[in-house]
């Protein structure tokens, strides 16, 4: 039994804003945990005495290559194959595309394929499933892994069950769109359906077979896009060219729900998709009054309420709250009913219409290089702080319209300015004039922390002008 997984790190999780962002979605955040929920993800797929993982493939976007590989080091994972999507089209282009790759890989593998963003507590009941699924797989079967309910739910999507079946894994008669919550409890009562959980398993001949009969186009189109990929940095670059007209659509929609040998393998294994700040109430440690509260937040006679902040210089108070989530962030505030949870990506959608920077923009921006986050913003200047990883180099550029001035307030900054290079320590500063090329680099083995004052009539990140590039950014 050998599986290849593919883990699908993309998404934008907006529901779960405005700790999720379009620039940082939940994938890599850390919700109940010490790890991302992409760290989790991929150390779940790691081989046991159950079954026998290959190495996976991750593909994301552009934005996020470099955080992908970051974290997946973190926890000690060769970051393995990574695919870049050259827009995000949804779930069935990126799943077929991983799929055509995985398949030249290893040809003999079945493939496993698992969102990023969920949360799965038994991991063990999980690679029995798999196992489970294995087996089906074997038979010719696409598989689709069904959890079974423990309320009714209407954040998520369900699978009708094929009655009479007594099998490990049963054929699913449809699937069900998200219902209202009358719609839920009768399927919860019920008794044969399992919520989706978007995790899917299949030999490379038969859903290849499957585009053949139902997206043709797609499947075109998507073979010559991995085909004509660009390696690039380690990574492979799907050739935009034949993905841009791509249909957005989900693997469910185009595949699974056509589909005639569709399977489920039901589990219970503390399975969430993190799909709103409810279901993270849900999975967080609760007091005797059913109140979650992060390092920096206190309740006072509170019920049933999340408080989180995301700040140790912001702390956050709830008192005599019910049924309550409030999130602080140092750009951003969410206050909301507990039961309009899954309304939070209105939200979004309103703060979007408003062109409100906090809508898609996280506070902390990461690089290849590091990090760098706004700490103060007039109509004339801007300041923020920096932080380089140890061997990283910034591009060399010159910008239009902003001066700026560094400070280093821990390790030493390798500046290059015009045609000089001199070395700036702790404590020292430098002034880079309008218009002159620079770049900052960190010799050292610790990351380097300074604080950057800009000056000058505009600060956005797209008045840089660059001459070399370590990452090949545009």
């Amino acid at each position: 039994m050998v599986i290849k997984p593919i883990l699908l790190a993309g998404g934008s999780g907006t529901r779960l804003w405005p700790l999720s962002r379009k620039t940082y979605p939940k994938q890599f955040v850390k919700f109940n945990s010490e790890k991302t929920l992409f760290q989790e993800a991929a150390l779940r797929l790691m081989s046991s005495s159950i079954v026998n993982f290959l190495p996976h493939i991750t593909i994301t976007n552009s934005d996020f290559r470099f955080i992908v590989v970051e974290q997946l080091q973190e926890v000690g994972i060769d970051p393995g194959s990574i695919l870049i999507e050259p827009l995000a089209k949804n779930t069935a282009p990126a799943v077929l595309a991983a799929c055509i790759y995985a398949a030249k890989e290893d040809p003999d593998a079945t493939i496993l394929v698992a969102p990023a963003d969920h949360a799965i507590n038994d991991v063990q009941a999980f690679h029995h499933a798999v196992k489970i699924g294995f087996k089906a797989v074997d038979q010719g079967n696409l598989v689709t892994f069904g959890i079974e309910p423990t309320h009714a739910e209407t954040g998520y999507g369900y699978l009708e069950l094929e009655e009479n079946q007594n099998h490990s894994y049963k054929p699913v008669s449809r699937f069900v769109e998200k219902p209202n919550y009358k719609h839920a409890l009768e399927m919860f009562e019920d008794g044969n359906f399992l919520w989706n959980s978007g995790i899917f398993m299949f030999r490379p001949c038969d859903l290849l077979e499957e585009f053949e009969k139902y997206e043709k186009s797609m499947l075109d189109h998507v073979s010559k896009a991995v085909e004509k990929g660009v390696p690039d940095l380690g990574f492979l670059r799907l050739e935009a060219s034949y993905w841009k007209d791509l249909e957005n659509i989900s693997l469910d929609y185009a595949i699974m729900e056509k589909a005639e040998n569709i399977v489920a393998v039901p589990f219970s294994a503390g399975w969430s998709d993190l799909g709103g700040w409810d279901a993270v109430l849900n999975g967080s440690k609760l007091d005797d009054k059913g109140v979650a509260v992060s390092e920096n937040a206190h309740s006072i006679d509170c019920q049933n309420s999340l408080l989180r902040s995301e700040s140790s210089s912001q702390q956050i108070v709830g008192l005599g709250l019910k049924d309550i989530i409030a999130v602080a962030m140092p750009d951003a505030v969410l206050v909301a009913d507990k039961k309009r949870a899954q309304d939070v990506k209105s939200v979004v959608e309103k703060l979007k219409a408003l062109n409100i920077n906090q809508a898609e923009i996280f506070p902390k921006d990461h690089r290849p290089w590091g990090w760098f986050e706004s700490i103060a913003l007039g109509d004339r200047f801007q300041v923020k702080r920096i932080c380089v990883k140890p061997g990283a180099a910034l591009s060399l550029q010159s910008h239009h319209h902003r001066s700026e001035h560094w400070i280093v307030v821990e390790g030493t900054a390798k500046v290059t300015l015009e045609n000089d290079v001199k070395l700036v320590s702790e404590g020292e500063s430098i002034y880079i004039p309008i218009g002159s090329p620079h770049r900052m680099e960190n010799p050292g083995k610790l990351p380097m922390l300074l604080i950057e004052v800009q000056t000058g009539s505009y600060f956005g990140e797209d008045d840089i002008i660059r001459y070399e590039d370590l990452y090949k950014r545009d």
